[in-house]
């Protein structure tokens, strides 16, 4: 059977490369590859009851940095440190994870859009210190809201 086998693939291989194009022929190249198009980093940021005045709705578009953002450079230069430490910062606290029982505000945030081509939905607050941690995280995309 692997004897068949190996005659089968020679004997094809054979015929594909006495397969000449007739002479004159105009052959043409094969296609570039289209290289992969992603959607810009285009994310809308809405901050509320941080108590100060970072509250309202931003754009932060990356790449280059621009929007509405009042951080905009600083907070996409965040976006991809975390990037290339293989982080992705929108990721929820993990179910069952133990956190310690502290408030750090009222202050609430969302984000949506889209980042390294991927689609952006998350939600953060700060009322425990795992989600504290993920707040700070996040800091300079969401505001510094430490007195």
């Amino acid at each position: 059977m692997l004897r068949r086998l190996v005659l089968t693939a020679t004997v094809s291989a054979a015929a594909l490369a006495c397969a000449v194009p007739a002479a004159g022929a105009v052959t043409s190249p094969l296609p570039l590859p289209v290289p992969l198009l992603y959607a810009p980093d285009r994310l809308t940021v809405m901050v509320s009851e941080t108590g100060a005045r970072t509250d309202g709705r931003y754009e932060l578009e990356c790449a280059p940095a621009g929007g509405t953002h009042p951080s905009a450079q600083s907070a996409c230069e965040r976006l991809d440190e975390l990037a290339g430490q293989n982080h992705d910062p929108f990721a929820p606290v993990p179910e069952g994870q133990m956190c310690t029982q502290q408030f750090g505000g009222p202050a609430t945030a969302r984000i949506t859009g889209t980042w390294r081509g991927q689609h952006v939905d998350a939600t953060f607050d700060r009322s425990d210190g795992c989600e504290i941690s993920r707040w700070r995280t996040l800091e300079p995309v969401l505001p510094n809201t430490r007195s």
